[in-house]
């Protein structure tokens, strides 16, 4: 895909800089970025030259929310149909429900959840909305001063999406999400920080910088298919009604790296030497996905 609204650009020390990149419209968001977004998490999960992800905004915003200046439906959304819940759960991926139902932040959101590398946010602007319900399934979020943030759908007479009523609450808590829901009002970055819904501020001329480093401690030395089935692991697991599920795909995820990687970890730790892992997220073990 050639991307229109984002830029995609790998580094050499294996962390790939996403950049949302429409800075007169303050980056605001689209159909056309949702669809490179996407694009741009499943190609990054397949690229085994990537190792971990920071996202960031071109200019003084990182996301402005949704762009309200298109015509017609400004969510991109199909008002001839009549969708159900029946419609929703049905796994045929037929077009008209995926692009004209399903919303657009939350295809975005889904896509960063499948991914299998690491996601550091650095956000160093406003982030509205969409903005931030999009922050929400990042693995860390760190951000400038200057960043500012607001679930502002009740304002507009809409409702969240991005899957924000389901992550927000297991971040934040479900007083501090329901607050700033309903009171639908931007916030600044230390209240941010406060409620814990990003990791740290760092000044605005080395946000990007310092996100990169602290990506890059995730993986320095790490086995690739160990991170993204840790990733994976913690997402899907941490919500399982009982134990026994986790226990079940941990078994299989211990069973098939002991044999892979698993064997170089334990021989460099023994020869006391840095590991030199083999493995490819690309190619996970056999019971992936699940």
């Amino acid at each position: 895909m050639n991307y229109q609204t984002i830029r995609y650009e790998p580094g050499d020390d294996g962390i790939l800089l996403l950049t949302l990149a429409r800075p007169a419209k303050l980056n605001a968001f689209t159909v056309e970025m949702c669809d490179e977004l996407v694009d741009a998490y499943a190609r990054a999960s397949q690229d085994d030259t990537v190792k971990a992800i920071v996202v960031t905004g071109e200019g003084r915003a990182f996301c402005a929310g949704m762009d309200l200046s298109v015509e017609g439906n400004v969510f991109g959304l199909d008002e001839r149909l009549t969708p159900t819940l029946e419609d929703m759960r049905r796994c045929d991926d037929r077009p008209e429900i995926e692009r004209g139902v399903r919303d657009t932040g939350g295809r975005v959101v889904m896509a960063m959840l499948e991914c299998l590398k690491p996601i550091v946010g650095a956000i160093n602007g406003p982030a509205i909305g969409v903005g931030s319900t999009m922050l929400l399934p990042m693995d860390f979020r760190l951000a400038s001063p200057l960043a500012r943030f607001g679930f502002v759908f009740g304002k507009l007479g809409v409702t969240p999406e991005g899957c924000s009523t389901w992550l927000l609450p297991r971040i934040v808590g479900l007083e501090h999400a329901l607050e700033w829901m309903y009171r639908a009002q931007i916030f600044d970055a230390d209240e941010a920080l406060a409620k814990g819904l990003v990791r740290a501020l760092l000044p605005a001329q080395t946000l990007v910088t310092g996100a990169r480093n602290f990506a890059l401690s995730l993986v320095r030395e790490r086995s690739p298919v160990s991170t993204a089935l840790i990733r994976q692991m913690l997402f899907r697991n941490s919500a399982q009604a009982h134990p026994l599920a986790a226990h079940e795909i941990e078994s299989l995820a211990m069973f098939y790296t002991s044999q892979a990687d698993g064997k170089e970890g334990v021989r460099a730790f023994l020869e006391k030497r840095a590991p030199r892992f083999a493995g490819r997220a690309s190619h996970l073990p056999p019971f992936y996905p699940w």
